[in-house]
């Protein structure tokens, strides 16, 4: 590792192949995107059976018109989500997190995971009858989420490597 700095800070979900993005680089940042998208393949999995019991119980008139709101709505959800994660991008790009606020933001949000999965719970039977539009919403922003060719964690900690 010539030339490489002795202290390159080790990023959440990266370690330290962010320096020099090689192979390693690339497979954890596959891997990461593999692993959420079998994660968001499940939960559109028990989102739409929800939406299913929530279909039975109306006249097929209203499931079918029901339905193709659906469909309008999540195609537009896409797009909304693809564009929030972008926007929300471009702002963290304007102000990168050092590596200290990089891994203490994901301490913090390690901490509210679980209590924002228990009232999930109770919230997602209330939506049972958006859940395809919002299970959209989900996917596009996951995927504007791994298309992005640096995260915010590594600008600010290649800022931090210059700075020192």
């Amino acid at each position: 590792m010539s030339g490489a700095p002795a202290d390159i800070p080790s990023l959440p979900g990266l370690g330290t192949t962010w320096y020099r993005r090689g192979a390693r680089y690339w497979l954890r940042r596959a891997g990461g995107a593999a692993l959420w998208l079998v994660v968001t393949a499940f939960v559109c999995y028990m989102g739409l059976a929800l939406y299913g019991g929530f279909r039975e119980v109306l006249t097929p008139g209203l499931r079918t018109a029901w339905d193709w709101i659906q469909v309008i709505a999540s195609c537009g959800a896409v797009v909304w989500g693809w564009l929030v994660q972008r926007r929300d991008h471009r702002r963290k790009l304007l102000d990168p997190p050092s590596p200290a606020r990089a891994r203490a933001a994901r301490r913090d949000q390690s901490r509210r995971t679980p209590g924002l999965v228990v009232a999930g719970r109770f919230l997602i039977l209330l939506a049972a009858p958006v859940l395809p539009a919002a299970m959209a919403f989900a996917v596009g922003w996951l995927l504007a989420a791994f298309t992005v060719r640096e995260y915010p964690s590594e600008v600010g900690a290649r800022r931090w490597l210059e700075e020192r």
